[in-house]
């Protein structure tokens, strides 16, 4: 009828409150660990506690030694990136659905993120957006294309969706590495740099007064634009092939 109260370990107590951190977004992948003391110190505990409680994330896969530390590991991410990208290389026409699927949860985060941002999200999302608009300033695509992907982390992570969250942050990490698209072929184009960086000002305007409709309407309307302008490369990119081979055969 009774059963013995067990007390838990307090290093268990330690894996679950670091463990909560990294899936609720606090921790990202790749963020290294204060040392053993600075951590013992934080939690009012001792050194082999944290050793213990450590142990056990490493073991879960959430953190890995690293040079310098123990490091966040991406594991939600990689199993959502790694299959994505394996099957884009397959097949390349997934990238339309991957575009597709953008347009219905982008919308989506930021409705939310118009709702549910706290002023901390707010502050976050302002200095990515400002950062958007140093590097269009100084012309640089490679920045801004960073750029870009941080801000629609900043979104994700204020419309406090943990599942979009983990999901979308994997795929942001697909755009970070060129794996849809070239974005030094893409940023360059006329218009290009001009035309998203009044998309996000539009997204960001919405969310930060708090029009959820407004923020959904202007995601969908960026994620679209996005993917008319890789259309119109590609269908350039193959009269630029015929022209070619045209030339070729005539010499």
């Amino acid at each position: 009828m009774f059963e013995p109260v067990k007390t838990r370990r307090l290093a268990d107590e330690v894996a679950d409150r670091i463990r909560h951190m990294i899936l609720e977004g606090s921790l990202r992948p790749g963020d290294r660990l204060p040392a053993e003391r600075q951590l013992a110190e934080q939690f009012e505990t001792s050194r082999p506690t944290i050793r213990d409680a450590l142990m056990v994330l490493e073991m879960e896969g959430l953190l890995q030694m690293q040079r310098g530390g123990l490091q966040v590991v991406d594991a939600t991410e990689a199993a959502i990136r790694d299959p994505l990208t394996a099957l884009f290389h397959a097949d390349p026409s997934v990238f339309s659905d991957y575009l597709e699927f953008r347009s219905v949860i982008e919308g989506a985060a930021a409705s939310f993120a118009a709702q549910r941002a706290t002023d901390i999200d707010r502050q976050n999302l302002r200095e990515v957006f400002e950062e958007i608009l140093h590097c269009h300033a100084l012309n640089d695509p490679v920045r801004e294309a960073r750029a870009d992907a941080e801000f629609h982390i900043a979104i994700y992570e204020a419309c406090h969706n943990l599942t979009i969250l983990h999901i979308m942050r994997g795929m942001a990490e697909l755009l970070r590495n060129d794996v849809f698209f070239n974005r030094s072929t893409l940023y360059p184009r006329a218009g290009y740099r001009d035309s998203t960086l009044a998309q996000h000002k539009a997204i960001f305007d919405a969310i930060t007064i708090g029009e959820p409709t407004a923020a959904k309407k202007a995601a969908i309307a960026h994620i679209d634009f996005v993917r008319e302008s890789l259309l119109e490369l590609k269908k350039s990119d193959g009269r630029l092939e015929v022209s070619a081979r045209r030339a070729k055969m005539r010499n």
